[in-house]
């Protein structure tokens, strides 16, 4: 990469750090601890877009409940304001969770321990699961949300009740966020303050003691077909062909190889990005898959 569009991908990686800063900030402030956040206000919201409404019940032709699961910064209404609709449109019964919420940080959430976050997931696609009677859903999850959920299928049970897990530009082998990560080494002790107040960051460095757990001895478990989708422009979750999985029943897709004018990146290919959407669809439905193109 040259020099130039190495400092324009930085560039497009700072507001992203930003957060992570405020969220740090927000963390080390002296606030009361909050209560668990309140999903009634987000549910209601979702639901009144069609989705996460808990008296729905899949159809024969799609008879899993699709649980998405945001990315970092996230929450479970602003990360699927395209997607969640673009699925209840096709018939799909949509469920979304907030997670990793750490006190005294609204809205901003999946920065909590990634492994303590995959506890949240599974108990969300148990409840998914008694509202729906639906033996086994599907996970569609963005970035940190495309990743976590597979220490839930690893370590906690999940592959029993998950049929799919769908990645959107995942951080299934860590980060070095274009490099950011590297500025760490230049000012001691800043590494163990985002460990001890936003560990859901430092568990997707590449090369953390989360990620070695998570891909040691394997990328999937049996009984799940996964699929990454991915664009090339990615400034976050980089490299991007880190997010690629390995295994007997993985799919791995890059945007751009389907539709080479697709300019989407890190957060336009979960929000935005229609060739993504159908992916997606795809990978949830194969048996009715159609062509991906722009």
């Amino acid at each position: 990469m040259s020099h130039w569009r190495r400092i324009r991908s930085l560039r497009r990686s700072l507001p992203a750090l930003a957060l992570a800063v405020a969220a740090v900030a927000a963390a080390m402030a002296p606030v009361a601890a909050s209560a668990a956040p309140d999903e009634s206000a987000a549910g209601q919201s979702a639901t009144s877009n069609g989705w996460n409404d808990y008296s729905c019940k899949p159809s024969a032709q799609h008879p899993r409940p699709v649980v998405l699961v945001h990315g970092t910064l996230g929450n479970s209404v602003d990360n699927w304001l395209g997607f969640a609709p673009y699925l209840v449109d096709r018939g799909y019964c949509v469920f979304s969770l907030d997670y990793g919420q750490l006190p005294g940080v609204p809205i901003f959430y999946g920065l909590g321990p990634i492994a303590d976050s995959a506890k949240q997931l599974s108990a969300y696609v148990d409840r998914v699961r008694t509202a729906t009677g639906a033996a086994k859903v599907d996970i569609v999850g963005h970035s940190q949300g495309g990743m976590m959920p597979r220490y839930y299928l690893k370590f906690l049970g999940g592959a029993a009740k998950v049929n799919a897990l769908v990645g959107l530009a995942p951080t299934n082998h860590g980060t070095t966020l274009s490099g950011l990560t590297k500025l760490l080494d230049y000012f001691p002790g800043a590494a163990d303050v985002l460990a001890k107040h936003t560990p859901g960051l430092t568990d997707q460095v590449v090369g953390s003691a989360f990620l070695t757990r998570l891909n040691e001895g394997g990328d999937t478990v049996p009984g799940v077909r996964y699929t990454v989708i991915s664009t090339k422009y990615d400034e976050v979750a980089t490299p991007y062909r880190a997010q690629f999985l390995t295994g007997s029943d993985v799919k791995n897709v890059v945007v751009q190889d389907l539709c080479p004018s697709d300019l989407s990146e890190h957060v336009t290919i979960a929000m935005t990005d229609r060739v993504a959407f159908h992916e997606a669809v795809n990978a949830l439905d194969p048996e009715h898959a159609t062509p991906t193109t722009c």
